[in-house]
C-alpha cells in the first residue's frame, strides 16, 4: 500500500518513503482529505476531525494561507452567511 502519511510514520512502522514533488503532493493531499473525511463519516469519532484539519491546514498553506488567516476567512464567512447552529434544512423555491 502506498499513500501520503504523516512525517513520523515511516520511523514508527518502517517501509520506504520519498518526498513528493509539488503536483504529486497537492494531489495526494486532496486524496487524503477524502480519506480522512470518509474515516470521520464512518466512525463518527471527533479525533478523525483533527486529521481532517491537519490536511486542510496543509492545503491552505500550499495556497499561501496560514491557520490564522484561514480562521479569519471562516469567521468572516460565518458573519456574512451565518454558521450551522440553527440546524436549518433549506428547500429552494420552485421556479
Amino acid at each position: 500500500m502506498s499513500k501520503l502519511v504523516r512525517n513520523h510514520i515511516p520511523d514508527l512502522f518502517g517501509g520506504t518513503s520519498r518526498p513528493l514533488n509539488p503536483a504529486e503532493f497537492r494531489s495526494a493531499l486532496c486524496a487524503k482529505l477524502g480519506e480522512e473525511v470518509g474515516e470521520y463519516l464512518e466512525s463518527g469519532e471527533v479525533l478523525e476531525l483533527a486529521d481532517v484539519l491537519e490536511v486542510v491546514y496543509t492545503l491552505a498553506k500550499l495556497d499561501g494561507v496560514g491557520r490564522e488567516e484561514l480562521e479569519a476567512m471562516r469567521a468572516q464567512k460565518a458573519e456574512e452567511r451565518g454558521g450551522f447552529a440553527a440546524r436549518l434544512w433549506w428547500e429552494a423555491p420552485s421556479t
